[in-house]
C-alpha cells in the first residue's frame, strides 16, 4: 500500500507543478517552493517504510521544489531561481518562529490541539535548522550545478543538466540533513538507513520529473499568468 501510495503521490505532485506553472507562471513557481519546503519539513518527521527500506516522508514535495527551481533557472534566469530560493528559506525561518511562539501561548481548559502541536513542533527546531543548512546548500548548488552545465552544452540537452545538477544536490543535501537531524536521535544504523533511502526516494523522484520538465516548456505560463 505504501509503494504504491507513494509512487501516485509522487505523479500527483509533479504534475500539479506542470498545472500551477502553466497557470500562474514564475509567481506559481514561488509559491510552490515555499508551500512544498514548509509542508516537507512536517511530514519528514513521519518515517515509513517502502520497497522494504526505512525512511522519512516529505521526499516527494522536496524533490518537487528542484523542477521548480529547475523550471526556473530554464526559463526565467539564474537570478530568479535564486530568489525562489532565498524566499524558501526566510518562509521556513518565519514557520519555524511562528510556531515556537503559538506553543508558548498557555491553552484553555478545554483545549486538546496543544499536546499535539508541542509533539510536531517541538521537534521541527532541530529539523528545521537542519532543513534550513542543507536547504541553502544544496539549492543553490543545484542554481550553479544548472547554469555551468548549460553553458558547457549550450541549450541542448536539458535532460542532463536537470538530472546531474539535481542528484548532486540531492547528495549534499540528504548527507547535510540526516546527520544533522537525527544523528544522536536514531541507532547510527537507522540514521545511515534513513540518509540512503532519502536520497534514493530523492533520486528516483529526481529522474522521474525528467518529462515533466519538458512538458513546462512545452506549455509554458498563459498571458495571464505572466503579467
Amino acid at each position: 500500500m505504501n509503494e504504491t501510495l507513494w509512487l501516485g503521490f509522487a505523479l500527483l505532485d509533479l504534475t500539479l507543478v506542470v498545472f500551477i506553472y502553466r497557470f500562474f507562471g514564475k509567481a506559481g513557481m514561488f509559491a510552490l517552493v515555499v508551500f512544498n519546503l514548509v509542508l516537507c519539513n512536517i511530514q519528514v518527521l513521519k518515517v515509513i517504510d517502502i520497497f522494504g527500506m526505512t525512511t522519512t516522508l516529505g521526499n516527494v514535495l522536496y524533490a518537487s521544489v528542484f523542477l521548480a527551481t529547475d523550471i526556473l533557472s530554464e526559463h526565467h534566469g539564474k537570478e530568479e531561481a535564486r530568489r525562489a530560493v532565498l524566499l524558501g528559506f526566510l518562509a521556513l525561518l518565519m514557520a519555524t518562529v511562528y510556531m515556537q511562539i503559538a506553543l508558548l501561548f498557555t491553552p484553555n481548559a478545554d483545549d486538546f490541539v496543544q499536546p499535539h502541536l508541542q509533539a510536531i513542533f517541538s521537534f521541527m527546531p532541530r529539523v528545521a535548522a537542519a532543513s534550513m543548512v542543507a536547504y541553502l546548500v544544496s539549492q543553490l548548488h543545484d542554481v550553479w550545478a544548472f547554469h555551468k552545465i548549460r553553458a558547457r552544452t549550450g541549450v541542448k540537452h536539458l535532460w542532463l543538466r536537470n538530472n546531474l545538477s539535481t542528484l548532486a544536490s540531492q547528495f549534499l543535501d540528504s548527507a547535510i540533513f540526516t546527520l544533522a537531524a537525527f544523528w544522536g536521535v536514531f541507532p547510527a544504523n537507522v540514521v545511515w538507513e534513513i540518509f540512503f533511502t532519502t536520497f534514493l526516494m530523492k533520486a528516483f523522484v529526481a529522474c522521474l520529473d525528467t518529462p515533466f520538465i519538458y512538458v513546462a516548456g512545452w506549455v509554458r505560463p498563459t498571458a495571464a499568468a505572466q503579467s
